[in-house]
């Protein structure tokens, strides 16, 4: 069996040998370019269109994420180059929703418990103690009830949040109030202390996070961004942050990364800004679901991949 990895911007080492360890039965090797050798997997990340071409015995792709935006966009603009039709699979959890979590529950406090107003005092020499927000007053509105924003929507309740979920389909989860589909985006973020967006991107995602949302949430709102760069309308944001409609935002996923160093993201008071960092992919968690997958596959289990069309 063969392996071949495609990765692009990380140190391939740590892969080859987490995954000659898992496989120890396969051949595996790092994608350089001109090679159209034989795989029977391929690994992908971020690498150019043409690690992606159709070759001998190929029988899946696995993407080193969670997100598949940018294997599809790359598949979109090189149609010429991508043309086999195996399945598609991106990784699930694999160590990230526990990172997810951890970013949340570090928003909702550090928000809640108003240490970002204590910041800004400290730097100005203010000894103030200001009323924090309470608990079960602050409602949390988690968009995305997928393998990340489940995890994250349940951590929150457990910490006495009163929590919302949206996702694209109705969904029922005990202690959550849910919500489903467009027609109930607006009743979803209606009076909501804090948004923490986690979907996919997808055309129907793209620019959900915008004035008509903003608008409706409680004044001084704050806003987390761990989706996707697309998913916010940037004039926007930056119109209730600078109106006051919004006290803070934090932002890890942008529309172009790294962000450009002219960016006013960088240098507005009120925007928190990280560098994607939201969830890692775990190198050993991630071998582990990709050799089990692949094990299963070769005793017969067919593979379900995502549907390129909906984009996850």
């Amino acid at each position: 069996m063969d392996i071949l990895l495609a990765m692009s911007g990380i140190d391939h080492g740590r892969w080859l040998a987490a995954l000659r360890a898992a496989l120890p039965s396969a051949r595996v090797r790092s994608w350089q370019p001109g090679d159209d050798g034989p795989a029977d997997y391929l690994l992908y990340w971020m690498a150019p269109a043409p690690s992606l071409a159709e070759r001998p015995g190929l029988k899946a792709v696995f993407n080193l994420g969670a997100g598949v935006d940018a294997l599809l966009a790359i598949m979109r603009a090189h149609p010429e180059a991508v043309t086999h039709r195996v399945p598609l699979l991106r990784l699930e959890d694999a160590g990230m929703a526990r990172q997810m979590v951890e970013y949340a529950l570090y928003c909702a406090l550090r928000y809640q418990r108003r240490f970002d107003a204590y910041e800004e005092q400290a730097r100005e020499g203010v000894w103030q103690p200001l009323e924090p927000h309470r608990t079960e007053a602050f409602t949390v509105g988690v968009l995305g009830a997928g393998q990340l924003g489940l995890p994250v929507a349940r951590a929150l309740a457990a910490q006495g949040y009163p929590v919302r979920l949206y996702s694209r389909t109705p969904r029922t989860v005990p202690g959550i109030e849910t919500h489903a589909g467009p027609d109930a985006l607006i009743r979803f973020a209606s009076g909501a202390r804090m948004l923490l967006n986690l979907l996919p991107d997808t055309p129907a995602t793209r620019g959900i996070l915008s004035a008509r949302v903003f608008d409706v949430m409680a004044e001084g709102g704050h806003v987390v961004n761990l989706g996707r760069g697309s998913h916010v309308v940037e004039a926007d944001l930056l119109r209730a942050l600078d109106s006051g409609r919004l006290s803070r935002a934090a932002l890890d996923v942008f529309h172009q990364e790294p962000l450009p160093p002219d960016h006013p993201f960088w240098r507005h008071p009120r925007i928190e800004v990280t560098p994607h960092v939201s969830a890692l992919s775990m190198v050993e968690e991630s071998v582990a679901q990709i050799a089990a997958r692949i094990a299963r596959h070769e005793a017969g289990e067919p593979l379900q991949g995502l549907d390129p069309r909906r984009g996850y």
